[in-house]
């Protein structure tokens, strides 16, 4: 039964993959502008990869630790690292929307039947700006923080990523 359901998840996460393809940028890192056939230069070009979060005034992350697992003996202690790891869990999730997850699977079929399924995500970047909206327990063992990003921090850290990215590329 867990084959079937592996075997399951693999098409659908390749079926889903499917669509994903290279977006060519210019030497400044912004993607290459193409005019549409039957539309004029002056008109702007429909955009592939406005995400939708760009729709949004701000973007806002949730991030979770429980307090139990801190490795300290002292529960004040405790507490005070499992605030620090909600609020770092935060940033992960912040980037995440930010610049996206680098994916990497891994499949290995023998005889027809899948023999192992590896799946690896990856986020890199850098923010600044994010406003620390809150930090709340949750029961007894837990706590959430919550982080908000303007949407003007995020168009300029996009900016600075793709002439990173530009630059490496020479």
């Amino acid at each position: 039964m867990t084959a079937t359901k592996t075997l399951t998840a693999s098409l659908l996460t390749a079926w889903l993959l499917t669509g994903c393809h290279a977006i060519p940028l210019d030497q400044v890192g912004q993607p290459l502008k193409a005019t549409p056939v039957g539309a004029t230069a002056d008109a702007p070009p429909a955009s592939m990869i406005t995400p939708l979060i760009e729709k949004r005034e701000t973007l806002v992350a949730t991030g979770y630790a429980v307090v139990s697992v801190q490795n300290h003996k002292n529960p004040a202690q405790q507490r005070l690292l499992a605030i620090r790891a909600s609020k770092l869990d935060a940033y992960r999730s912040l980037t995440e929307q930010v610049y996206g997850q680098q994916l990497d699977a891994t499949t290995t079929v023998a005889d027809m039947t899948i023999m192992s399924d590896t799946f690896r995500a990856k986020v890199e970047g850098v923010v600044y700006g994010a406003v620390l909206v809150s930090i709340t327990p949750v029961g007894d063992d837990t706590y959430e923080t919550t982080l908000s990003l303007d949407q003007h921090v995020v168009r300029d850290l996009r900016t600075l990523y793709l002439g990173q990215m530009a630059a490496k590329r020479r």
